[in-house]
């Protein structure tokens, strides 16, 4: 099991740089090819009675979008950038989607409610489309993918076991690994933690479990609290896996979380 093609979202916003750098690092420890995707909201524009694709602004910003990707990936072995080509907030999702099912793992920023380039919904779309893991970027801070302090979030779904095997390559050589279970009782989970620590360390990744009782403030918040006291690095996850079942509709504790997260996420469904 191994990274070996990676592809990562680019666009003209602000954080695709960092997303870039933090993707090449990724790709050179793990000896893996990497492609940059182009893909950006933008309109059709009008020349008389007939709608041109692509416009010129479009055409521009693909182009910056090349030359940054070729200079920041010089030195790296089977780097290419592609353009998703498409305007429309269905037409990238799709496309994006479905190039990216041709992939080990999607590198995606953390969803933002100011990022007029990026559809809403593709992050939620990759995850649930694609049949790939993702792994998502935070909007603020600096990012490196060394992965020291891995948490994974475990609560014996099918989406958890899921997201679990995907990051197993992300896990090795972690200094310090823990599985975290919130639950109401903790012999209701005890056995299932204790096959999961055998199962990590049959791959050579010790991890200490800890199992948490739940609170009113929510697992998600209890998630990402737990991280930051730990000092996680990363946090891998099942998404749309029902984790937070006090949350009032299905998949709104992924949604939660991507709003909220502080750390990189690896989430697979």
């Amino acid at each position: 099991m191994s990274i070996r093609n990676i592809l990562v979202h680019l666009n003209r916003g602000p954080r695709s740089a960092d997303r870039l750098a933090f993707a090449i690092e990724l790709a050179k420890k793990h000896q893996a090819r990497l492609v940059g995707a182009f893909a950006q909201k933008a309109a059709a524009h009008h020349i008389g009675m007939v709608l041109v694709w692509p416009p010129e602004e479009y055409v521009a910003a693909a182009k910056d979008s090349k030359t940054d990707f070729e200079a920041a990936a010089k030195g790296l072995d089977n780097a290419e950038w592609i353009d998703i080509n498409r305007g429309s907030d269905a037409e990238i999702i799709r496309h994006f989607t479905e190039v990216g099912r041709h992939f080990d793992m999607i590198l995606l920023g953390q969803p933002e409610e100011k990022d007029s380039l990026t559809p809403d919904d593709l992050a939620e779309q990759t995850i649930l489309s694609s049949g790939r893991p993702v792994l998502f970027i935070p909007a603020y801070g600096h990012f490196a993918p060394k992965f020291e302090k891995p948490m994974i979030a475990w609560n014996d779904s099918a989406a958890a076991a899921r997201a679990l095997n995907d990051s197993l390559p992300l896990l090795h050589g972690a200094k310090e690994s823990i599985v975290v279970t919130i639950t109401d009782s903790h012999e209701a989970v005890q056995h299932s933690t204790a096959m999961l620590t055998t199962h990590l360390e049959s791959h050579g990744i010790a991890a200490q479990p800890e199992i948490l009782v739940a609170i009113d403030i929510g697992t998600m918040d209890m998630l990402l609290n737990r991280a930051t006291d730990r000092g996680a690095d990363l946090m891998v996850i099942g998404a749309f896996g029902g984790y937070a079942r006090w949350f009032a509709s299905k998949g709104a504790g992924t949604k939660y979380l991507l709003k909220h997260m502080t750390l990189p996420l690896l989430m697979s469904h």
